[in-house]
């Protein structure tokens, strides 16, 4: 890894934080833990899928951006190795609910392929400037995942 590589924290620490971030929105029962995004920036929502494996909602809190009606994230795993869970999940089952400030809409995932997702990840590049660097740290492509509204 290069020294001029930007620093994350641990991983441990990463997934700390989000599983905090998660158990604050449900302590809260929603009235903390999400946010619109800023200009230039990225907002927090909750993502709820069903598990490939057994069937049952699995709810995790995700970053993400809005793209006309679409709602557009990263499966990056804290920039960690392999494919997030809920990616996993969403890949088996692509109907699924997100949480945003503005209330819960019902979603179908998939990945952004081509030119999509080069504009996609161009704009995430825009709102974080490391992203290249930390999408390095994986030996496989980060998929940008898009959320279409459903009706």
């Amino acid at each position: 890894m290069s020294t001029n590589s930007p620093r994350l924290p641990p991983r441990w620490f990463i997934r700390f934080a989000w599983f905090n971030h998660r158990r604050l929105y449900r302590l809260t029962r929603g009235r903390l833990g999400l946010r619109r995004p800023k200009p230039g920036g990225w907002g927090i929502g909750r993502l709820t899928t069903v598990g490939r494996r057994t069937g049952q909602e699995r709810s995790v809190m995700f970053g993400y951006y809005e793209d006309g009606p679409n709602v557009v994230t990263l499966a990056m795993n804290g920039w960690g190795e392999g494919e997030p869970a809920w990616w996993l999940n969403l890949q088996s089952q692509p109907d699924a609910e997100i949480d945003l400030v503005d209330g819960p809409r019902l979603v179908t995932g998939r990945a952004a392929e081509g030119d999509e997702r080069d504009r996609l990840w161009a704009r995430w590049c825009e709102i974080d400037e490391n992203t290249e660097a930390y999408a390095t740290r994986r030996s496989g492509e980060t998929a940008v995942v898009v959320l279409e509204p459903r009706s």
